[in-house]
């Protein structure tokens, strides 16, 4: 899946990113699921506000770990699009 960078990616209602602090970890919360996320998925799944768009985020991520935006966009289209296809996440065009 394409996601444009104008569309809108978040956490629909029930799902939910969580810090637990217990075992050092951040977990997405979602009815009767749990999905440990490694650092990579933490950092794209924080920026989800359901405001900012995919193309921001891509921008903020290249500039806080000093990456290129095209390898950013590619690796979190990919990630999001299989939470997509998983109800976790949905994107507003």
């Amino acid at each position: 899946m394409t996601i444009q960078p104008d569309a809108v990616p978040y956490l629909p209602r029930g799902v939910r990113l969580h810090d637990d602090r217990v075992r050092g970890i951040k977990v997405l919360l979602a009815p009767e699921r749990a999905l440990k996320l490694d650092a990579t998925g933490a950092a794209i799944l924080g920026e989800l506000d359901g405001a900012t768009t995919f193309g921001t985020l891509v921008e903020t991520l290249a500039a806080r770990y000093d990456a290129p935006p095209d390898r950013i966009a590619e690796d979190a289209a990919r990630f999001l699009s299989g939470l997509i296809d998983r109800r976790l996440v949905e994107v507003r065009p």
